[in-house]
């Protein structure tokens, strides 16, 4: 995780994989997803966002396992408790909490199931939407699944969350995760606006 022009009015934070931010400040929380999810939670009664960036184990599970309890979906598990006890703790209110939810793309181009199990995505997501749904926290927006990698913002002062989808041209990129490669992603997102999608 690293913040960019701290203390300003545009103050951002981008995320890694395996990151989480919350805050009851007006910044844009940032980040890059392949297979990866991203869950933006807001409560909008007390002004109080967070968001995490989860990868499941690359274990590969079987479609009758269930994610939540399965070793995998501890990774998942434990990011989502990270980002709503954080949240509490800055003084939100579980009954207010919203979600929208991104990633989960199958940006190697391994399709989206095989033999009867998962892929890494695919995963991600079933985990995500149970998890939410086993939670009582509306997810009132998604952007899941397809074959493309993401770059997100999200914004504290709207709680919305503007999307650019990027192509698949160098997969090596989301396996990789290079720091580098994330600063870039960004500074273009911001610099050309066109295709993004409000969420």
């Amino acid at each position: 995780m690293f913040i960019k022009n701290q203390g300003s009015a545009e103050e951002q934070v981008v995320l890694n994989p395996g990151d989480h931010f919350v805050t009851d400040k007006k910044l844009v929380i940032s980040t890059l997803l392949g297979s990866c999810v991203s869950a933006c939670l807001y409560d909008p009664v007390h002004h109080i966002m967070g968001m995490n960036h989860f990868l499941l184990s690359s274990k590969i599970y079987q479609n009758k396992e269930s994610i939540i309890t399965s070793d995998a979906g501890r990774y998942g598990l434990h990011a989502m408790e990270i980002v709503i006890n954080g949240m509490l703790q800055l003084g939100a209110e579980r009954k207010y909490l919203k979600a929208k939810a991104f990633g989960g793309g199958s940006v190697l181009g391994n399709g989206n199931q095989l033999n009867n199990y998962f892929d890494v995505g695919e995963a991600n997501i079933l985990f995500i939407k149970s998890f939410l749904k086993s939670e009582n926290i509306p997810l009132v927006a998604s952007d899941l699944g397809g074959t493309t990698g993401r770059v997100i913002g999200f914004d504290g002062s709207d709680y919305a969350v503007f999307v650019r989808k990027i192509r698949q041209t160098d997969s090596a990129s989301f396996v990789i995760r290079d720091e580098e490669y994330l600063k870039k992603q960004v500074k273009k997102q911001r610099e050309k606006p066109t295709n993004i999608e409000l969420w």
